[in-house]
């Protein structure tokens, strides 16, 4: 690789604060703010809106659709009468 030419990879922690959830990682992003992790060490943290603790596809809390009742008001809208 040519220097300076890529971004810094180093590690990065990522938390979810809706659930309290974090991960370290390596990454090219960057941070303002850090973080103390387990190590004892001290690490730039990105803040997400969603993780896989919070998704409800991972954690099985989907909402569940009333197809039935979408089919019957779209017959009676469009379908004959």
């Amino acid at each position: 690789m040519r220097k300076n030419l890529h971004p810094a990879y180093r590690p990065v922690v990522f938390r979810d604060p809706s659930v309290g959830f974090a991960f370290l990682t390596r990454s090219t992003l960057t941070s303002d703010r850090s973080i103390e992790w387990e190590d004892g060490k001290t690490y730039p943290v990105i803040d997400v809106d969603v993780s896989s603790a919070s998704h409800p596809f991972y954690t099985g809390r989907g909402r569940i659709l009333d197809t039935a009742g979408r089919v019957e008001r779209f017959n009676q809208r469009y379908g004959k009468s």
